[in-house]
Order: C-alpha cells, then structure tokens, then sequence
C-alpha cells in the first residue's frame, strides 16, 4: 500500500526536483475546510439575495402583469451567481495563490502542472468546472485513490497534480544578501521589468527559497541558466561586474515587489 507516494519533475534546466504526491487525507482535509468557507460565503449570499429579491418582487409585483415569472428568474439568477461563486472561489485561489486555496494552505498542499510549473488561469478553471462531476458519488476520490498520480476528472483534464507544500527550513529560507540589495537600485535605471511575468517571478523565488537544499553543482548550474533567461526578459546586455548569478536573482526579487512594478 501506497503510503508516500513521491514524483520527480525533471526541469528545463535538467534539474531533478522530487516531490510527494498530496493524498487523499490531505486532499479531504484541503476540502473541508475549503467548503465550511464556501457554505459561510453561500449562506450570506442567500441572505442577502432573499433580502434584495424579496423588494424588487414587492416593487413589480403591482407594475406586471405575470409577476410569477419573475419570481422564477429571480430563483434562476440566484443560482447562477451561486454557481459562480463557487467556481469562481477555487479558480480564484488557484490562481493567485499559486495553486493553493485556504483549504491547501492549511493542509500544506498546492496543485502544479505535470512538469512541475505553477498552474494558471486555463488550469484552474478547467479543475473547477469538472469538480462538480468528481464529487457525484465520488467519483474524483475514487480516481485520485486508484491512478498512480492520484488525478481525479479535473487534474486529468487540466494536466495538473497535487503535491504536497514543501516545509521551508531555515537552509531554505530565502535570504538577501546586501549586494543584491545596493544592485537592485542600479539595475532600476537600466533594465525594463515592464515583461516580467508573474510566473518568472514565482520561479525566481522558488529557487531562492530551495537553493539551500541543491549540491553546489546543480545550483551553480541552474542559477547561471536562471539568470540568462531572466536577464534576456528584462533587456540587460549583460550582468555587472563581479555579480554572481545568485545575487542577480536576489536583486531581481527586490525588485519585482516593489509598487511600480
């Protein structure tokens, strides 16, 4: 019996990153606690909706004719913006969150594509649309239990798994180095961060956070491969003199947060 169930990403730099598949438990969990929130969301939107439709019925009741239709497209309206609510809240999270609602944050587990790159808008949603059909006699645990990925409907469609957040330990914790901190404000007047996407952003900030855990080699390698690319983003000729490619990425963090970027 499958207990830990581990998968490895094989990254565009040849760097091996292994992972541990969420689970089921975990999965449920994430669930739970993501639908106590939705039923909160839900009932104060019944609430209000009751209230609100409730007026505007006494309002046409005597200006209509048949006002019973509009009863029904009252009752019709309220469950499509139910339904999006509730689409919308995952897709929401998953998206801007980085693969992770409430629900995985507290379970400490986030969806990824197959290759291990952060989920975006297409994936998100395609999940959640199809999360009504892996909850119908649960279906999606019963698939996430028997594949070897542990995919339900969702990440099937999607091309997306569920792994397990990975702890940051004090060797991984990201740390900016004072070098990076005097380059970040050189590297505002003569770079264009106007391209820098948010995916590029969360990349650079993996690697920062998990460096501390990679042998001298592969993080050598794949900080010089990193810094190339996003070098080549922001329209920089070349790096600055006695800059190693670390404290570059470090620089490229600072700034990327800052307001007016």
């Amino acid at each position: 019996m499958r207990f830990f169930n581990r998968i490895t990403f094989q990254t565009p730099e040849s760097v091996e990153l292994e992972f541990t598949l969420a689970g089921i438990g975990n999965r449920a969990l994430a669930l739970l606690i993501d639908y106590t929130i939705l039923a909160v969301t839900l009932l104060v939107f019944l609430l209000t909706w009751t209230v609100f439709s409730t007026q505007l019925f006494n309002f046409f009741e005597d200006l209509i004719t048949n006002a019973q239709n509009l009863g029904i497209w009252l009752i019709a309206v309220f469950f499509l913006i139910a339904f999006a609510i509730y689409i919308g809240y995952f897709v929401f999270f998953e998206t801007f969150w980085f693969g992770q609602t409430p629900g995985k944050r507290v379970a400490k587990i986030r969806v990824v594509r197959d290759d291990g790159r952060l989920i975006g808008l297409q994936q998100a949603t395609l999940r959640a649309l199809l999360r009504p059909f892996d909850e119908t006699l649960f279906i999606g645990a019963f698939l996430i239990m028997l594949s070897h990925r542990e995919k339900r409907l969702g990440d099937l469609a999607a091309g997306t798994i569920v792994i397990q957040a990975e702890t940051l330990t004090a060797s991984a914790t990201l740390i900016i180095s004072e070098q990076a901190k005097e380059l970040h404000e050189k590297l505002i007047e003569v770079a264009d961060f106007s391209q820098l996407m948010p995916d590029d952003f969360a990349v650079i900030r993996e690697y920062l956070q998990r460096r501390g855990a990679m042998s001298l080699k592969a993080r050598a390698s794949l900080s010089l491969k990193l810094a190339e690319q996003v070098k080549a983003i922001i329209n920089l000729e070349k790096l600055p003199e006695a800059v190693t490619p670390d404290v570059f990425l470090e620089a490229v963090y600072l700034l990327y947060q800052q307001p007016e970027f």
